[in-house]
């Protein structure tokens, strides 16, 4: 099969997940003997004017769109897999995507479609305001970096593409959890066009024993709640390591007690021996997250979760299985949990359900038929029309 594949991708490069999650499906799809052909900007930093431009480009880009009908035009795929369209796509090509006669197929790893940050997360809390309505009110909070003008050339470039339905000829979306799903269809998406695809991750570097400290990876940022954990943690419970960058680092790193360690951002092939190292990984979010993909890069390595009750993370951590579901915000709660797993008996049977999760639900050959089986999907749903 020929597959084109479109992310804007983040700064946070092997930070992000998303980023990542696009990274491995290329792969899979290439070692499963597909032709895969990928478009993957990524935008520089974006701050004062930059974030108005930026609104801006998301009302449509030309240059984005130009460049995708080379892409179609040249490489004739079968299927356009879209990932995140902004900054550096914007809607514009989803009609530049379908014009060769590809079926295309978009995933939702977030609720950027409805909500103008793509998190559903304001200052701190959960926010369903724009959830199945135009986005003006993200426009009065200013929910796009701050600014108002670029909050607003946003919404107008949600608002525009709702009308002219920009996305119709999508033919079938891929969301990353059941959660994500049942968010969308609230907001107005069709239920039968939306199907759920779960990430994968690669086989990993086992455990040996029961690890030897407590991990969170990934981005330190507000809504992803390290400071839950940082501001919680008790030296009793021996050390915590923090690893990656984000605008919270220095803030946490002042108020972290002596037995919290930070470590910068690793490569992604660094990653395996640090999990595997770990008692537990730790995904504390205050935010809707999606699905949790480090959750199951640490079931890969035989380490457990610990994880918050919100979101996707119900779906893939198994009460007392694979790991434990916590309150958010609850420091008492996820010291509580931590100290279970001082236990070493208990860490290595929390280990062995997590591997055993992830070798029955997800590893790469199963992602890879599912990927098979919803391209072929779009395919005859295109030919349908």
């Amino acid at each position: 099969m020929r597959i084109l594949v479109l992310h804007s991708r983040y700064l946070s490069g092997s930070a992000s997940g998303e980023n990542r999650v696009v990274e491995d499906e290329v792969r899979i799809l290439q070692e499963g003997g597909h032709e895969v052909e990928r478009w993957t900007p990524s935008p520089t930093e974006v701050r004062g004017v930059a974030v108005v431009r930026t609104g801006f480009s998301a009302l449509g880009s030309r240059v984005a769109a130009a460049r995708v009908r080379e892409l179609v035009d040249v490489h004739r795929p079968q299927v356009v897999h879209l990932h995140n369209l902004f900054p550096m796509l914007s809607p514009s090509v989803v009609e530049a995507a379908q014009e060769g006669g590809a079926a295309v197929v978009m995933t939702l790893h977030n609720y950027r479609m409805m909500c103008l940050p793509g998190t559903l997360l304001r200052d701190g809390r959960i926010c369903e305001d724009c959830v199945g309505k135009m986005p003006w009110r993200g426009v009065m909070h200013r929910c796009y970096r701050g600014s108002a003008l670029g909050s607003g050339t946003l919404a107008a470039s949600l608002g525009i593409h709702r009308v002219i339905k920009t996305f119709d000829p999508i033919s079938l979306y891929l969301a990353i959890s059941r959660f994500v799903r049942d968010k969308h269809v609230e907001a107005g998406f069709p239920v039968d066009s939306i199907r759920v695809k779960r990430h994968f991750a690669w086989p990993s570097t086992r455990r040996v024993g029961a690890g030897r400290y407590f991990l969170y990876i990934g981005r330190v940022a507000p809504e992803k709640g390290v400071e839950t954990i940082v501001r919680a943690w008790q030296p009793h419970l021996g050390e915590l390591r923090v690893v990656g960058n984000g605008p919270e680092v220095n803030r946490l790193k002042a108020i972290a007690p002596a037995n919290v360690r930070f470590l910068e951002t690793v490569p992604p092939e660094a990653v395996p021996d640090i999990v595997a190292g770990a008692r537990a990984v730790l995904a504390p979010s205050l935010c809707y997250e999606g699905a949790g993909k480090v959750v199951l890069e640490a079931y890969a390595c035989g380490v457990p979760a610990l994880a918050s009750r919100i979101g996707g993370l119900p779906e893939v951590v198994e009460e007392g299985t694979s790991g434990f579901l916590l309150p958010p915000r609850d420091g008492e709660a996820w010291v509580r949990a931590a100290e279970r797993l001082l236990d070493d008996r208990e860490a290595e049977r929390l280990g062995r359900g997590a591997f055993e999760e992830w070798r029955e639900h997800h590893g790469p050959d199963r992602a890879l038929v599912e990927l098979e089986s919803s391209y072929q999907e779009a395919i005859d749903i295109m030919r349908s029309r």
